[in-house]
């Protein structure tokens, strides 16, 4: 299902003749589509110790390469604070055979992804946010400010996007409630400094095995921001017992605490916009007709992020 109104198109077989060209080492590997929630880009695990990941959306090829320069020069500075494995670039494949950006390929980590459920109740698995979390926080950001870019500065900053997600919400979530919710958390008093942080710890981006932390991904993301953003992993994943020893253990104030949930709750309403676009690029066009069967018409609940969640402590 298309994610992007200008979506681009790769498969296994283009995915493969990339790979056999850019890195010629993994002609002999197996290919395989890794299913995934992320958005950002479609991911094909290359044998047992690599991944490529090709995005998704289209865009100026230099642009791409300045970014994808950007992530790996992130994700080798994030190796080397946090305390769990993490991926690490391999380098930058070439465009070709229909497939016009660069994209890129890094080694694989084993695990299970986190789920918002799965293990909420789990004190070793607190304990290892926990560890995570004040980690990162002791890293030098080096006099460096939060970019500007994303989230991670000031709540305010996203009223645009959150009005965009509430208009293409209410066939899903009870908007009323959320813009009541939402008026709270953004006039929540900004941080008064920025640590380093991963700045997208969503549940996709962790790995697990049993109640335990074995993986961080995506990290290309890692610099300078509000410390509270990392907070989003507590209140995905975590009930309120396992938050309070996170809590606890990061000597989070009331206004940082909540604005961990604010950040939560941003991000978690553009499921509801993604779930939005997603329809609009799989509509049929005016005359044709909709196939039969209506298992795939009912969008999953973005209830199971939690944006209710985050006002209740």
């Amino acid at each position: 299902m298309a994610m992007h109104e200008d979506q681009l198109h790769i498969d296994a077989a283009v995915a493969r003749e990339l790979i056999d060209e850019s890195f010629p080492e993994f002609r002999a590997e197996p290919l395989q589509a890794v299913n995934s929630s992320g958005t950002v880009n479609a991911i094909y695990r290359v044998g047992d110790h690599a991944v490529a990941r090709f995005p998704l959306q289209s865009g100026d090829p230099d642009g791409v390469t300045s970014w994808l320069r950007a992530e790996a020069t992130a994700s080798r500075a994030f190796v080397e604070q946090c305390p769990f494995p993490t991926p690490q670039p391999l380098g930058i494949g070439r465009a070709g055979h229909s497939y016009p950006l660069p994209w890129s390929m890094h080694t694989w980590l084993v695990g299970s992804v986190a789920t918002p459920t799965g293990l909420e109740a789990s004190d070793a698995f607190a304990r290892d946010v926990a560890v995570l979390l004040a980690s990162l926080r002791q890293a030098d950001t080096r006099g460096r400010r939060f970019s500007g870019v994303g989230r991670g500065g000031v709540l305010g900053d996203h009223d645009a996007w959150l009005e965009t997600c509430f208009a293409h919400s209410g066939g899903l979530l009870d908007v009323a409630v959320l813009r009541s919710m939402w008026r709270k958390l953004r006039m929540l008093r900004p941080a008064d400094s920025v640590v380093m942080s991963h700045t997208d710890l969503t549940p996709a981006n962790i790995l697990v095995n049993g109640e335990r932390i074995v993986g961080v991904l995506d990290a290309g993301g890692y610099g300078p921001a509000d410390p509270a953003l990392d907070l989003v992993a507590v209140w995905h994943l975590l009930d309120p017992k396992r938050r309070d020893i996170v809590r606890t253990h990061l000597h989070s104030d009331r206004e940082e605490w909540l604005r961990g949930a604010g950040w939560a709750f941003a991000q978690a309403l553009g499921l509801a916009q993604h779930l939005h676009v997603a329809a609009v690029a799989a509509a049929p066009a005016p005359g044709e007709g909709r196939a039969a069967g209506r298992a795939g018409d009912r969008p999953a609940r973005p209830g199971h992020h939690r944006p209710a969640a985050a006002v209740r402590r």
